[in-house]
């Protein structure tokens, strides 16, 4: 097969956004959605009224394609993601974008930029952005009667340069992330704005990220920075149960990869007392994978808990993050049928 690329420094590319030659849009207006609308701006044109930025109707979701080494383009569980989507609208009375106007959009834009698609073995891949707001005009806090549905890609590196590397964690009391009741099990930007505080201040104190704790008794784990949690003891990987979790993709999987390889799984609250039982813990999501945490810090009790003492990542965390991406990149079976190829 032969692929026109552009000419990337695919081994050094950061974890940001560069410009690729197509975006995707619909608009969802009097009761229904257009056809695609493909165009190569980088701008939207939004009503100084709109919803999304008075009254925070947005969504947003995020996916990866990766190149395989026979060539092809393929999606990981983009289906989860549309789901996910789908909840997420539903969470601040939004048009759900139906199933099939997600596939085709992701799928159009991954096409139309098949070129940014980095290689086989450069540890890239290409970072895909859906994104859902209310763009009618409303003044009263109300739903808006229009909605624009984008997405656009752009070629990432990955998470950790050189390989993976354990990160430090600060526990968080003062900023809440989410209520039990609120929108943190939807993925919209609010929960993400509502984070920053913490993040900036973990950051600032020399922290890789931050772990939230539940906002009604601050007494068990929540999310870590803008990821799920997991702790792994006696064979056992176990991640948090909570309303105010957002259920990610990449947890989801790891927990299907680590019941088949014989390692028991439990999904139930977490309390901070159980960090000392831990042999590894670490965070998950799209972008990393798999942070690995080399030691959680409190700093109102003084308590640190240390997992990573010779600096090297945990041998289950680094077993389920390589089968994980080996799957992802073609390199090991995909028995759970989660790779779409991309015909293009």
């Amino acid at each position: 097969m032969h692929v026109i690329m552009v000419n990337l420094d695919w081994n050094n590319l950061p974890f940001g956004y560069i410009k690729t030659d197509h975006n995707v849009r619909s608009y969802f207006r009097n009761g229904e959605w257009s056809k695609l609308e493909i165009t190569d701006s980088e701008h939207i044109n939004v009503h100084i009224a709109a919803t999304a930025l008075h009254y925070g109707q947005e969504s947003f979701e995020g996916l990866k394609a990766y190149r395989g080494r026979d060539g092809k383009v393929r999606l990981f569980r983009w289906d989860e993601n549309a789901k996910r989507m789908i909840s997420s609208a539903k969470g601040v009375i939004m048009e759900p974008v139906p199933m099939e106007l997600f596939r085709e959009a992701v799928f159009t834009a991954v096409r139309l930029n098949e070129k940014f698609v980095p290689p086989h073995g450069s540890g890239a891949s290409l970072y895909i952005r859906p994104l859902l707001f209310g763009s009618g005009a409303e003044v009263g806090v109300k739903p808006a009667a229009e909605y624009t549905f984008l997405v656009f890609v752009s070629p990432v590196g990955p998470y950790f340069k050189g390989g993976v590397k354990p990160v430090n964690m600060m526990i968080c009391r003062d900023v809440d992330r989410a209520a039990p009741l609120g929108t943190g099990n939807i993925k919209v930007g609010g929960n993400y704005a509502a984070s920053l505080r913490a993040i900036v201040k973990a950051r600032d104190g020399g922290y890789g990220n931050v772990l939230f704790l539940d906002a009604r008794e601050k007494k068990y784990i929540d999310e870590c920075g803008p990821a799920n949690f997991f702790g792994i003891k006696n064979n056992t990987y176990v991640t948090p149960l909570s309303s105010s979790i957002l259920p990610s993709i990449t947890n989801k999987s790891l927990i299907a990869i680590a019941d088949k390889m014989g390692i028991k799984t439990e999904r139930r609250p977490i309390p901070v007392e159980e960090l000392e039982e831990f042999e590894e813990t670490g965070a998950c999501g799209t972008a990393a994978v798999i942070s690995p945490i080399a030691k959680i810090v409190d700093p109102d009790t003084g308590k640190i808990y240390e997992y990573c003492k010779d600096g090297k990542p945990g041998p289950v965390s680094m077993k389920l993050f390589n089968k994980l991406i080996g799957i992802q990149y073609g390199d090991e079976p995909d028995e759970f049928g989660w790779m779409t190829v991309v015909e293009v």
